[in-house]
């Protein structure tokens, strides 16, 4: 059965912020945690005149992800990613690579580990097992470097997804009408609060079969979303998510379908086209998905079924 997941020491320990020291006491470094967004100054033209004015960039910073069960540790990850929602991404990246399920996580912290600089501290995220020592991990056999454009690049195929899932049960059928997919796209715009600011960040978003917008994650990498959002799902005991659609801004990749596959998400929508992998995957395991989703027209590239009337 699905559970909460705790921070350490049961502590929102994501939202913690950095502390000073008090007067008798050492000076401690502050240390300054990166946001969602970075101010930056910049030349805009106008009527052949550059006026300078103040623009709010999407922050982009790697993400080091470690895992440790006793007294074994790895690191099993470095992705590019807008900063916020760490310890969901970290969870829903492991769920989604098979490395750990609910049950498996006793707690996500901040590493404090020595080697781990003070200026690095709020990138680098520790998840730790339970158990004695690390479990086998078959798909993560180096570390990797994943960039904030492309996913895990080479590290699974369809052979390899094919020795973890199964096609979706028939039993958690959903039905989506083409008037709900109509409105998915503007609702999630809606919900992008940092991409306001910026214009610069992807989205994924959850919603029910009725079209009801239950989570939204933004992030520079579309599958550091999926990643955040699944990981939200993970943490407050949702999954698996049958019965839901997943909205993803952007185009739909093997990556993407990967993951909404291990988080049992049986309809998958894009603004954007899919590429040939993605529905190669969607069709072998029962998948519906949904492209160029824009105005009131769209692409059914697999499982048209789902799609009612």
């Amino acid at each position: 059965m699905s559970r909460h997941l705790p921070a350490r020491n049961g502590a929102d320990l994501e939202n913690a912020p950095s502390s000073k020291a008090g007067p008798g006491f050492e000076a401690v470094e502050v240390v300054r945690r990166p946001g969602p967004t970075t101010r930056a100054r910049v030349g805009q033209m106008r009527s052949g005149t550059i006026h300078e004015r103040r623009d709010d960039l999407a922050t982009e910073e790697p993400l080091e992800i470690r895992i440790q069960a006793g007294e074994e540790r790895r690191t099993v990850a470095i992705t590019m990613r807008t900063p916020g929602h760490d310890f969901e991404l970290a969870a829903g990246f492991l769920y989604g690579e098979g490395v750990a399920a609910p049950a498996d996580i006793a707690s996500i912290a901040y590493c404090t580990d020595e080697d781990v600089p003070p200026e690095a501290r709020y990138n680098t995220v520790t998840v730790r097992l339970h158990g004695g020592g690390l479990p086998g991990l078959p798909s993560l056999d180096r570390h990797f470097m994943t960039s904030s454009a492309c996913g895990v690049c080479g590290t699974a195929s369809l052979d390899a997804l094919r020795g973890r899932c199964s096609p979706l049960p028939g039993q958690e059928e959903v039905f989506v009408t083409p008037e709900v997919l109509y409105g998915l796209p503007g609702r999630l715009r809606g919900s992008q609060g940092i991409f306001g600011k910026t214009g610069g960040l992807h989205a994924a978003g959850l919603f029910t079969a009725g079209g009801e917008l239950l989570a939204v994650r933004e992030d520079v990498g579309r599958h550091n979303a999926l990643d955040k959002l699944v990981g939200w799902a993970m943490m407050a005991g949702r999954l698996p998510l049958g019965g839901h659609v997943l909205m993803v801004s952007g185009r739909t990749s093997y990556e993407i379908m990967q993951k909404a596959l291990t988080a049992g998400l049986p309809v998958v929508c894009a603004v954007s086209a899919p590429s040939s992998l993605a529905v190669d995957l969607a069709r072998e395991f029962g998948m519906t998905l949904v492209g160029f989703l824009r105005e009131e027209r769209f692409n059914v590239y697999a499982g048209a079924h789902r799609i009612g009337r």
